[in-house]
């Protein structure tokens, strides 16, 4: 019996080996990368207005700056910025020398900022935003966004960044209980009258939930073209795309025409549809005082019921307390009980009937509606030309950008961004995010490749396998079961 169930065990074994097996052609770029040289810090491929990887510390302390601003208008105890910032690596999948910016402070206003090499000129070349973030101990309420500073002398100083910094470009995660957010919003200018306004994308239709609570990183990119149109990648997948033009909330432009404020509705106008017909008359027989419902004359007090005995008596074993004060507490009365009397009958009391429908009621009279022959339509106010009307067919011509930032609050802690790159050459960012995120992904990738994950795989590449998974699974339990009874037998 015993060579019986090592028989089963290794044909189980061996089961258990194909299915490893059975995904090797799909996990060749992972197991491809079990012998990799030692990390080294990215470098653009091509001009770049910022490329950073946070892996020298001498340099982030040389080139970002931490704010030292207050808030306006908010308690003195958080209007501070005071939350801390660190470079460190990853809690999980570190890999040596790769560092990151860390926020690290949860429930405090954190800001910092560094200069663009040089400032960016929204002309004739795409404007491109990218960068990772890892929420290390996922997301409660807070975000993780980046803010592209307009370039002016008034607010050249870093460490006064703050929420009223005017910036260009908002982009990046941001969630709070589960409202998820991937922001792009970009600050227009008026070409009338110069004054600003706030554009917000339309939302991605895809689900966002997990790149807030699956504690490994993503990759945020942001593409603006001269053409007017965007698309927002996460993880080099497009979640959003379309057009300054059309897809913002408010849009770019006003309408051409706007309701007059000043137009009032006619005093004769009459928008009533339908009205009552004057000519109705009410019923004769149309009782409006009828009650809703009568006494049921059918309905005949049971046998039995004892019309004379209470419902309750008074509990005739009570007694006074001892330390009870009439003049205090008032005169003393026995507790209520139910009459034991009606403990065998259907009842006990006066007998009431109950109530029915009256097939009289009829309610208030109305009179039947009719359609209105004065009836003139809804009013709306006409139309005029707005005033405040203008047609910008350049919205990519922003405001220049000098800086750029993190201005946020979290409550959560240990929120790492790394390799931020900003280029108007949508090919130096691609080559950068190879030579970043895709190495980190297949790293991760390799190290969650779990025995129980390329089973699971495996199945999931081959579905009919699953029968035969099942029942060779279902075999040693099988076969212990049968030596355990075969035991007991003999004993």
């Amino acid at each position: 019996m015993a060579k019986f169930v090592a028989c089963i065990v290794l044909v189980y074994l061996g089961v258990c080996c194909n299915i490893l097996n059975a995904d090797e052609s799909h996990d060749e770029d992972v197991r491809n990368a079990t012998h990799k040289p030692p990390y080294k810090s990215p470098e653009p491929s091509g001009f770049a207005y910022l490329a950073e990887h946070f892996d020298s510390k001498e340099r982030f302390k040389n080139t970002w700056v931490l704010s030292e601003a207050k808030k306006d208008d908010i308690d003195e105890d958080i209007a501070k910025y005071d939350g801390s910032w660190s470079t460190e690596e990853l809690k999980r999948h570190a890999e040596n020398g790769d560092f990151g910016l860390v926020l690290k402070s949860k429930a405090r206003h954190a800001a910092i900022s560094t200069l663009l090499t040089k400032p960016f000129y929204f002309k004739d070349k795409p404007l491109i935003v990218q960068y990772e973030v890892n929420f290390q101990e996922g997301q409660e309420c807070g975000g993780a966004y980046l803010k592209l500073l307009t370039l002016d002398d008034n607010y050249s100083d870093l460490k006064q960044f703050q929420d009223k910094t005017p910036y260009v470009i908002m982009f990046g995660p941001d969630k709070c209980g589960n409202d998820h957010k991937l922001h792009f919003i970009f600050r227009h200018q008026n070409p009338l009258n110069g004054t600003i306004t706030e554009k917000h994308c339309k939302k991605a239709k895809d689900r966002l939930e997990d790149y807030f609570k699956d504690k490994n990183p993503h990759l945020y990119t942001l593409i603006i073209r001269p053409d007017n149109s965007y698309e927002i990648k996460v993880d080099n997948k497009i979640l959003n795309s379309g057009s300054l033009m059309d897809d913002f909330i408010p849009p770019v432009n006003p309408p051409l025409e706007i309701e007059d404020p000043d137009d009032k509705q006619p005093e004769d106008w009459d928008d009533r549809e339908k009205i009552p017909d004057p000519l109705a008359v009410k019923p004769d027989d149309w009782d409006e005082d009828a009650p809703v419902q009568i006494v049921d004359e059918t309905d005949i007090m049971p046998e039995g019921w004892l019309e004379d005995e209470p419902p309750t008596i008074s509990n005739p074993n009570a007694v006074k307390p001892d330390d009870w004060d009439d003049v205090m507490d008032g005169e003393w009365e026995a507790p209520e009980v139910l009459n034991p009397k009606c403990a065998d009958a259907p009842g006990c009391g006066p007998y009431k009937q109950n109530m029915k429908k009256n097939p009289r009621y009829k309610g208030k009279w109305l009179a039947p509606l009719i359609n209105n022959p004065n009836y003139k339509g809804k009013w709306k106010p006409r139309l005029i030309h707005n005033p405040d009307y203008f047609n910008d067919e350049h919205p990519f011509e922003m405001l220049p950008i000098s800086a750029v930032g993190f201005e946020l609050w979290s409550m959560s802690p240990d929120i790492y961004f790394d390799n931020i790159i900003i280029t108007d050459d949508e090919e130096v960012a691609r080559k950068w995010a190879d030579d970043t995120f895709e190495i980190r992904r297949v790293k991760i990738a390799k190290e969650n490749d779990s025995l129980w994950g390329r089973m699971m795989k495996a199945m999931n590449y081959k579905p009919g396998w699953w029968a035969l998974y099942f029942v060779y699974c279902a075999i040693p339990v099988v076969a212990y079961i049968w030596y355990l009874y075969k035991r007991c037998r003999e004993v």
